[in-house]
């Protein structure tokens, strides 16, 4: 196990970078793929939220680029806007000593936009799937140069909505570009999948058993008829203080009712959803990770790879539709062993499936106690 990032390869100023950005030691995961991304083969990496995956596609990537070829030799593509953003800015940090060209090319968004960003030749595309298609049918991006193609939260963005398309953009790719999978969960029909375009892959994979939510508290609470949660949830932020939360549901619909009955009450609150605009979306974040705002409310769109500093709660109104969704939405918080609480609003109906989380993750999930101020920092 290599202690410090001298060990493993990097060029000088890209490790600058990584020190003045404020890493200090790799993770476990940054450790085990750079070597490999180093060395060009196929990857699969899984790893659990918040241990340090953007930083280790975005050094590897970074790593290998030739910045004397004014050409675009490497592309990552995220299923969000706002994972999009997250790459991005970690990326332009660590890069700060590098003479490096790296674009954002984002669906939502004007696509004159786009076709300037790629005027330029950027080194490093970060893309949402659906724009990078457009562009490369439209014969705004060119492909003939791409070492390496990272698909962040695979499993996500290999499910259907998104797999047609990722097909297609891997065609236009040269037969020996490098193509590294990153995700927190690698569920089996995924792993199949990826036999068909890639090669001898290097697999880092956790067991399932070991998908540990260590620092993450959690607790369940039975509102017991579905328009009882709100009340539940106003009497929750009565009796507790609490530094900021985020708030899933599962529809747009839910999120709608919420969002008007909080604002009622003059709650200081964000929320976001697939139907807002890009511009919207990156606001509404902001506004909470700079503490403007207190609660986020969020469809699962933001279940994946948000890193916010001060979260200490994530709170389940509804519980996630599959199981593999639970660890992402949770994740937020307890990230980089830092600790977190979860709440799980349930009904009679779902004590089973609170039952099937702690059998699936092998942890424990409690009835909230009344002293649940004192779990939430």
């Amino acid at each position: 196990m290599n202690n410090n990032f001298d060990d493993l390869n990097i060029n000088d100023n890209l490790l600058r970078g990584i020190y003045a950005y404020g890493f200090e030691k790799p993770s476990n995961i940054q450790n085990k793929a750079i070597p490999i991304i180093n060395t060009g083969k196929d990857l699969i990496a899984q790893s659990q939220s918040g241990t340090g995956k953007t930083g280790a596609f975005s050094i590897g990537v970074l790593n290998n680029i030739d910045l004397e070829k004014k050409e675009t030799q490497a592309i990552i593509i995220s299923p969000t806007h706002e994972l999009a953003e997250q790459t991005y800015e970690v990326m332009t940090n660590i890069s700060n000593y590098m003479d490096v060209n790296i674009k954002k090319v984002i669906g939502k968004t004007n696509i004159g936009e786009s076709r300037r960003e790629l005027e330029s030749n950027p080194h490093v595309i970060i893309a949402t799937p659906g724009r990078l298609l457009d562009m490369i049918n439209r014969k705004y991006l060119f492909t003939n140069s791409v070492k390496q193609f990272v698909l962040d939260e695979a499993d996500e963005i290999l499910s259907i909505g998104f797999m047609d398309t990722i097909y297609n953009i891997i065609k236009f790719l040269p037969q020996e570009t490098q193509i590294c999978l990153f995700s927190a969960t690698m569920p089996g029909e995924i792993l199949e999948l990826t036999d068909r375009f890639m090669n001898n892959s290097e697999k880092i994979l956790i067991d399932k058993e070991n998908l540990t939510l260590e620092g993450i508290k959690q607790f369940y609470l039975n509102c017991n008829i579905y328009k009882w949660k709100y009340d539940v949830l106003i009497d929750l932020y009565e009796s507790i203080t609490i530094n900021q939360c985020i708030i899933y549901v599962n529809t747009k619909n839910i999120l709608t009712y919420l969002v008007d009955k909080l604002l009622e009450k003059n709650f200081p609150i964000s929320y976001i959803h697939g139907e807002l605009s890009s511009q919207d979306r990156k606001k509404n974040l902001n506004d909470f990770k700079s503490g403007n705002t207190r609660i986020l409310i969020s469809t699962d769109l933001l279940s994946r790879g948000i890193d916010i500093q001060q979260l200490s709660l994530v709170i389940n109104f509804d519980l996630p539709k599959n199981k593999e969704t639970y660890i992402h939405r949770i994740g937020r918080s307890g990230r980089y062993g830092r600790k977190g609480t979860t709440i799980n609003f349930i009904l009679n109906e779902e004590i089973n499936d609170i039952k099937d989380l702690e059998k699936f993750y092998n942890t424990t999930i409690e009835e909230m106690p009344e002293n649940i101020s004192d779990y939430i920092n």
